[in-house]
């Protein structure tokens, strides 16, 4: 029996989290929280509920885990000027030299998930990637997020 792209795909997708999640616990981390460091290096400043769509986390969730990091000193929050009410997040100097230290971890991840694979063929997969994720989006996301 022949297995469907789209199961392909997701069983693919479940074993990368697995992987993700090892690499990162190493690190003292869970895997959103190392998801959110990422994101905010590629888009920071924008107010909590960006992230927690980002994230897929209910915005209460993304507060809790918010209140932590920020106790850490890996998260700075401050006062949206339009909205006094609402809340931006930004990186601080120590949340830097840790997400060196997330990419140097998911480094050696995506080596492992692309063994076997000819530099043109990790191209054309990114590029079916891209589209795939654009299907379902209709937006492109930055390529340091996509591949950490």
């Amino acid at each position: 029996m022949e297995l469907s792209l789209a199961y392909l795909l997701s069983d693919s997708a479940r074993l990368l989290r697995r992987a993700f999640d090892a690499r990162v616990r190493e690190l003292g981390m869970t895997s959103p929280q190392a998801r959110l460091l990422l994101i905010l290096d590629v888009t920071e400043g924008e107010n909590q509920g960006y992230y927690a769509e980002r994230l897929e986390v209910e915005p209460i969730s993304l507060t809790r885990m918010i209140d932590r990091m920020e106790e850490s000193g890996l998260i700075e929050r401050r006062r949206d000027p339009a909205d006094r009410r609402a809340w931006r997040l930004f990186l601080t100097d120590r949340s830097r030299q840790v997400i060196d230290q997330v990419r140097a971890k998911l480094a050696g991840l995506e080596d492992e998930m692309v063994a076997g694979l000819e530099p043109a063929q990790r191209q054309a997969l990114a590029r079916f990637l891209e589209t795939i994720r654009s299907n379902f989006t209709n937006t492109r996301m930055p390529t340091e997020v996509a591949h950490g």
